[in-house]
C-alpha cells in the first residue's frame, strides 16, 4: 500500500497540475480496482448509494457537469433549484425504489419498526401545505427521501457490514484524493471565500469549509472503528495491507480536517471515537448506558447554562465567544418566527422575505440558514416538528442499547454516530437535510429485519463465527 503514502506526499510535492491529476486518477483506479478484485459479497446495486454518498460529500450533479465543461445550471435560481439536479435525483429515488420492489422489501415492515423516523417524514411532508411557497417546500421535502430509499438498499445487501465497509472505503476513494489534488493543484476549485469574514477557505471536494469538515468527520469516524474490526483479525498479507490502507486514508483526513477549520466536526468526530472507546473499556459499561447518556446531558446542559461552555469552547479555539456570529444570528431568527407551534413550512423559513430582511441586518453576509440544527428545525416546523426531532433522537437512541449486547460493534458504532450527529447539530444544519451526515444517520436510525449478513468470507479475514456472532440478526428480531 506504498501507493497511499505516494498519494498523500502530492500534497507537498510540487508537479505539474496535469500530472498530480493524472496520479490522483491512476490512484483511484487502483483503489477501486483492488477492491473488486477482493470479490466483496456486495450486489452491483450498492453503487446507487456510493453515488449518493459521494455527491452529498461534494457538489451536486450539475456543478459535476460545469466542472467537466458542460454547461447546465442556466436557469436554476436559489428558490427553485437546478432541473438538472432535480431531475437526476429523481432518477435516483426511481431506480432505488426499482431495486427495492425487485427485492420485495416490506414496506408493513419498514413503517411499523421505525415508528418515529417516519412520523417525522411524514411531518416534512405535511408541513408543506402551510409554506408561502408550497410548491418549492414540496420540491425540497421530496428529495430528501432518497435517503432512506439508499439507506434501504445497503441494509438488504447479501452482507450487511461488508456492504457498510464497502460504502464508506469507496467513499473515501474518491473524496479524500480529490480533496488533495484540488486543494494543492486546482485552487479555483478547492477553495471558497466564507460569507461571514470573506477570507478564503479550503473546501477541498466538498462546497464549503463545514462540508469538507462533515466528510472527515463521517470517513474518520469510520476508518477508527474499522480499524477496530482489521485489529483484531488474524494476522496475514491481507491484514498488513489493510491496516496500510486505513493508516494512509486517516492521514489523508486528518490533514484535510486540519485545513478545513471546522470546530464542530473535530469536536463532533473526537466525541464520537471517545464513546466508541469508552463503551470497550469494560462489558459492565453496556449495562449502564443509559445512566451515563443521562447524567452526561444533564451535565452539558447544567454547564452551558451556568458557565456558557459552548462559547468559551469557541473562544480557545479561536472562534470568539460568539461562535463566529452565530449568537446574534440565532437571536435574529428567534425574532422572525411567526408561527412558533407549526413553524414557517419544511425549508422555507429561509425563502424571500424573511431571507431579505435578515440579510439587511447583516449586509456582508449571504444569510442561507441558522447555522443550529435544532434552531432550523423549530424554524421551519415549529416547536412540533422540533418535540417529534428529538423523540427520534432518543428512540434512535433506545434501539442501539441493545444492539451492544446483540452486536456490540455494529451497536458502539451507531452509538458513536449517534452522538456526532446530536453534537454536529448544534453549530451546523444537520437535520432534514441532504447533507451526508443524515443520509448516514438514516444507516444507523432505521431497523429492518436482515436475515443473513455472513454468506461471504469478510474482506480482512474476521472469522466466519465471530461474524455471525457479531452481526446476525434473526428474522422478526425486535
Amino acid at each position: 500500500m506504498n501507493l497511499v503514502a505516494t498519494q498523500l506526499a502530492l500534497a507537498d510535492l510540487h508537479l505539474p497540475p496535469r500530472l498530480a491529476l493524472f496520479l490522483t486518477l491512476a490512484f483511484i483506479v487502483f483503489l477501486f480496482r483492488r477492491d473488486i478484485r477482493e470479490r466483496p459479497n456486495v450486489s452491483g446495486a450498492l453503487w446507487l448509494p456510493l453515488i449518493w454518498l459521494v455527491l452529498g460529500c461534494s457538489r451536486s450533479f450539475s456543478a459535476w457537469l460545469n466542472i467537466f465543461g458542460l454547461p447546465v445550471s442556466g436557469g436554476a435560481s436559489n428558490e427553485e433549484g437546478s432541473p438538472v439536479d432535480a431531475c437526476f435525483t429523481y432518477a435516483m429515488a426511481t431506480a432505488g425504489l426499482l431495486v427495492l420492489i425487485k427485492r420485495q422489501v416490506s414496506l408493513s415492515e419498514v413503517l411499523r419498526r421505525n415508528g418515529w423516523l417516519v412520523a417525522f417524514i411524514a411531518y416534512c411532508f405535511i408541513s408543506v401545505v402551510w409554506s408561502d411557497y408550497p410548491f418549492i417546500a414540496f420540491k425540497r421535502v421530496t428529495k430528501i427521501f432518497n435517503h432512506p430509499i439508499m439507506a434501504l438498499i445497503v441494509f438488504t445487501e447479501p452482507d450487511f457490514k461488508e456492504a457498510l465497509t464497502r460504502l464508506m472505503k469507496r467513499c473515501a476513494y474518491v473524496v479524500v484524493p480529490v480533496s488533495i489534488l484540488w486543494i494543492k493543484y486546482y485552487p479555483e476549485l478547492g477553495m471558497t471565500y466564507d460569507d461571514w469574514s470573506g477570507l478564503q477557505n479550503i473546501a477541498g471536494i466538498s462546497s464549503g469549509k463545514n462540508g469538507l469538515g462533515m466528510d472527515c468527520l463521517i470517513l474518520g469516524f469510520f476508518f477508527f472503528w474499522h480499524l477496530l474490526q482489521t485489529w483484531r483479525t488474524e494476522r496475514n498479507t491481507q491484514r498488513r495491507n489493510e491496516l496500510w490502507l486505513i493508516a494512509g486514508f486517516a492521514i489523508g483526513i486528518l490533514y484535510l480536517l486540519r485545513l478545513s477549520h471546522s470546530a464542530t466536526s473535530a469536536i463532533s468526530l473526537l466525541v464520537a471515537i471517545l464513546i466508541v472507546v469508552f463503551v470497550g473499556v469494560s462489558p459492565r459499561i453496556k449495562n449502564f448506558i443509559g445512566t451515563y447518556t443521562l447524567a452526561a446531558l444533564v451535565l452539558l446542559v447544567a454547564a452551558e447554562l451556568a458557565f456558557g461552555i459552548s462559547g468559551s469552547l469557541s473562544e480557545s479555539l479561536g472562534r470568539g465567544s460568539g461562535l463566529t456570529g452565530r449568537k446574534q444570528l440565532w437571536d435574529m431568527c428567534l425574532k422572525f418566527q411567526s408561527n412558533p407551534i407549526l413553524g414557517a413550512g419544511f425549508e422555507s423559513f429561509w425563502l424571500p422575505e424573511r431571507r431579505d430582511r435578515i440579510a439587511a441586518r447583516y449586509p456582508n453576509w449571504h444569510v442561507g440558514g441558522a447555522h443550529n440544527g435544532y434552531l432550523e428545525i423549530y424554524l421551519g416546523l415549529g416547536l412540533i416538528g422540533l418535540s417529534i426531532l428529538i423523540g427520534l433522537l432518543i428512540a434512535t437512541f433506545w434501539k442501539i442499547r441493545p444492539e451492544l449486547f446483540r452486536n456490540f460493534q455494529w451497536g458502539r458504532y451507531r452509538l458513536g454516530m449517534l452522538a456526532a450527529v446530536v453534537l454536529h447539530g448544534w453549530t451546523e444544519t444537520t437535520f432534514a437535510t441532504g447533507s451526508p451526515l443524515w443520509f448516514v444517520f438514516y444507516i444507523i436510525a432505521m431497523d429492518y429485519p436482515l436475515t443473513h449478513l455472513t454468506t461471504a468470507q469478510p474482506s480482512v479475514g474476521v472469522s466466519r463465527s465471530e461474524e455471525s456472532r457479531e452481526f446476525a440478526y434473526a428474522e422478526g428480531e425486535p
